[in-house]
């Protein structure tokens, strides 16, 4: 855990947030700014500053949680299947448009239309 983290402190309870999901490895909460009708954080117990800082060693946990996002997804209102859908994004570091220095995954998803603006290369 990261002091100064505000991910840190929400899975820690000291910041309140609106979650549908924890377990061992990760709390998944309501984004505050959505992006999408469907706006989920998904946020590892275990402070990793982004991708880059992941290594063969963590694709226990980090396999738990791609199979556990589908699932999330569904429960929080995107269609399963080709008409539906939803999106997974994480951001690595600055150039990559990481935000919170915390490893997490963006699920957006829901009725279109909506942008997704954090998905969009910067010109």
């Amino acid at each position: 855990m990261s002091e100064n983290c505000i991910f840190c402190k929400i899975v820690k309870g000291d910041i309140s947030s609106t979650k549908v999901h924890e377990d061992e490895d990760c709390v998944v909460f309501h984004d505050i700014n959505p992006a999408a009708p469907v706006h989920l954080l998904v946020v590892p117990r275990k402070h990793f500053v982004s991708l880059e800082d992941v290594s063969a060693a963590d694709a226990g946990w980090l396999g738990r949680m791609m199979v556990l996002i589908p699932r999330l997804a569904a429960e929080n209102g995107c269609r399963p299947g080709p008409e539906g859908g939803f999106r997974l994004v994480a951001n690595a570091g600055k150039d990559g448009g990481q935000e919170v220095p915390h490893l997490h995954f963006h699920i957006l998803g829901g009725p279109r239309p909506w942008q997704a603006r954090m998905a969009t290369p910067a010109a």
